[in-house]
């Protein structure tokens, strides 16, 4: 670190369809606020950077349910992400919009940049297009069934279930998420970047160039990714909302959002540097930077495999050093859900806890999930409150300052004896700072505390409170120790607890020193003898159980209002004409042979006899079928369906079945035992 000239660190750009809750902080923005603020205090140059994605199709479904424009849902969001990120203290040094004039000018440039150079493919082909809607359904406009894990919930754009990224077309049984009609398929012209050109040069740069840096998880996905093959990606889609892409023949086209929003960074970069008055390009340019990208692991194949690989395109911007991607943090054992509400948002949490902005912080950091999802409860909130922050950190403070004002009127006293503890003092500034450079912030909040359990401790062997009267001499040495424990606590506290940190300087009326300079020895202390403290504060305060019930109480609301929601009947498909009813060719069919398909959770390979042939099928139904149980089961077959590969396997058909909104599927089956194979269905 100590060779680096500066540093450039993103935090992901939130969607503007929501508001911020404590995944994102979890997963982002906290691990990102800790290393920098790490870096600051090491005196580095760093810049972070972030601002609200605002263009996408998140956004537009948005409105649509809201009833309003795009434009009215990301200056909603935009202005409660921002003021949660500035009330709950994230530091950013500028937070922008995708939709700023800035940022428009920026993607267009390196779009136009890239399309002179020849690094696009002009491709025209088929995509899913909604009749009804009148328009074609990229990204979160198609539901279907993901052709890698089976989830028959995934987006067009990726499966939240095995955070897989596809193009719609890739989706088994797609549907519109507009007006739930079953898509066709309408020619249209795109561009794209052929990330197979750059497949040989990522797998030397990632997996052999990073392979001891960076996190196993992030290695592992692009492996994945890599051996799996890359295809060229569109980078431009049908849409009205969002940059027009700047050529000639692309009316009606927008950049695809995953192209546009990472070059978010560097329009903000350049807001930046235009409000200070300082030249961005180094940030982004000199090869003495590093770039350091703060994601979450469904992010991991657009900030290690596609912008690398636009970025490398383009020629002349530096390749991110790190892309420390963590895992999900879940919610009382059920996965976050914006669309759910099944989520702790940030600007609830700060009315409903004000002035608890670090221990909210502390929670999440001290249970992150780093190497893998884990689950954050109010149960676990209450008791790492209570328990670390209150009785550790917290008691650890008020005893020092009391005893402090009770002896010595808050004068800090003699040296006296040196005692070994204040040569830990530098090792916990080491352990905690090796920590935070190596993205290990959960180690990193421990070993803070482990600091403050050492002062407990070392106040219990030594018992100040009963030597006070027999030998004072000693007792002055003591409480000079504690008080210079309580003082690394304050400086070493700042990127991991920043509100704690300034409320813990004032009361030991202390300023800020640099981080190599927090140890004492012969010839330096942290707090000098004859220095004033200020009266003894509080740090933390017990949560009660009445504060943790009203928050369970709130989600067990939101759990019943789910469930009254799933119990709607979903609306009725547009009116079909005759013809397009008898234009599909349903039959009887048996199952003769069925298994599963290799590393997938729900689909099952199927032969079944429709009569005329026998048809391999791929369906989604093995959560709810053995498929031991279903050999000679008789089906309804769609048969005139357009074959499709499926996990390297042609399906020749479809099955029709009824589904339950808890997902449970059902054969729809002939009630006529003496109905045969290939019989038509009308």
């Amino acid at each position: 670190m100590s060779d680096t000239k500066r540093y450039t660190v993103t935090a992901a750009l939130p969607y503007t369809n929501g508001p911020v809750h404590i995944g994102h902080l979890a997963g982002v923005y906290i691990p990102a606020d800790i290393y920098v603020r790490y870096l600051r205090a090491k005196e580095k140059d760093v810049i972070y950077i972030c601002g609200s994605d605002e263009h996408g199709v998140p956004i537009t479904l948005r409105a649509k349910k809201e009833g309003v424009s795009p434009q009215e849902i990301v200056d909603k969001y935009n202005t409660i992400i921002k003021k949660s990120f500035q009330d709950f203290g994230i530091s950013f040094d500028n937070y922008s919009r995708t939709s700023s004039k800035i940022h428009h000018q920026t993607a267009s440039d390196f779009f136009k940049k890239l399309y002179d150079n020849g690094k696009f493919i002009e491709e025209t082909s088929m995509q899913l297009y909604d009749a009804e809607a009148d328009q074609f359904l990229a990204d979160r406009f198609v539901i279907g069934t993901c052709p890698k894990c089976g989830n028959t919930e995934s987006y067009g754009d990726q499966c939240e279930q095995c955070g897989t990224s596809h193009n719609a077309t890739d989706l088994i049984h797609p549907k519109s998420a507009i007006t739930g009609n079953i898509p066709s398929l309408k020619e249209t012209k795109h561009w794209y970047l052929p990330l197979n050109e750059y497949e040989d040069w990522l797998r030397q740069w990632i997996v052999e160039g990073h392979k001891n840096d960076w996190k196993p998880n992030v290695l592992g996905q692009v492996k994945s990714w890599l051996d799996d093959g890359l295809r060229p990606r569109a980078v431009t889609r049908d849409l009205d909302w969002g940059i027009p892409v700047p050529v000639k023949g692309a009316k009606g086209k927008v950049l695809y959002v995953w192209f546009d929003a990472p070059i978010g960074y560097i329009s903000s970069t350049k807001e930046w540097a235009s409000n200070t008055g300082k030249d961005w390009e180094p940030y982004w340019k000199d090869k003495d930077t590093k770039l350091i990208h703060f994601i979450g692991k469904d992010n991991i194949v657009f900030h290690a495999i596609i912008f690398p690989s636009m970025l490398k395109a383009e020629g002349s911007y530096i390749l991110p050093e790190n892309v420390p991607a963590n895992e999900f943090l879940n919610l009382e054992g059920n996965k976050i859900s914006t669309s759910k509400n099944w989520a702790v948002w940030l600007h609830e949490y700060l009315q409903d806890f004000p002035d608890k902005q670090d221990v909210l912080r502390y929670v999440l950091t001290a249970n992150a999930p780093e190497s893998k999802d884990n689950d954050f409860t109010w149960k676990d909130f209450q008791a790492r409150n209570n328990n670390e922050l209150v009785a550790i950190l917290g008691n650890f403070i008020n005893r020092v300052t009391v005893l402090t004002h009770k002896y010595y009127n808050g004068i800090v006293p003699k040296k006296g004896n040196h005692f070994k503890e204040l040569d830990k003092i530098a090792q916990f500034r080491n352990q905690i700072g090796q920590s935070i450079e190596n993205f290990r912030f959960r180690e990193a909040s421990q070993e803070l505390m482990n600091l403050a359990r050492m002062g407990n401790v070392f106040l219990q062997e030594q018992e100040p409170w009963k030597k006070s009267k027999e030998d004072p001499e000693a007792v002055e040495g003591i409480m000079f120790t504690a008080l210079q424990i309580a003082a690394a606590l304050a400086h070493l506290s700042e990127p991991l607890l920043p509100f704690t940190a300034k409320k813990l300087s004032h009361i030991l009326n202390t300023k800020h020193l640099a981080w190599d300079l927090v140890f004492v020895d012969q010839n330096q202390s942290l707090l000098e003898e004859g220095h004033s403290i200020n009266a003894s504060e509080l740090l933390f305060e017990k949560i009660e159980e009445e504060s943790i019930q009203q928050q369970l109480d709130k989600l067990a609301a939101t759990k019943t209002q789910n469930k009254e929601e799933q119990k709607e009947i979903a609306p009725e498909k547009k009116v079909i004409s005759f013809d397009d009813f008898t234009g599909m060719d349903i039959r009887i069919g048996t199952i003769l042979e069925a298994e599963k398909v290799a590393k997938t959770k729900k689909l099952l390979k199927l032969l079944v006899d429709v009569g005329s042939d026998k048809r391999t099928i791929i369906s989604g139904i093995a959560e709810t079928y053995n498929p031991e149980k279903i050999i000679g089961q008789k089906v309804c077959v769609l048969t005139n369906l357009a074959p499709r590969k499926i996990r390297g396997v042609e399906s020749q058909g479809m099955l029709l079945m009824t589904e339950t909104k808890k997902g449970k599927l059902s054969f729809i089956t002939p009630s006529d035992d003496d109905i045969h194979n290939g019989e038509i269905v009308n």
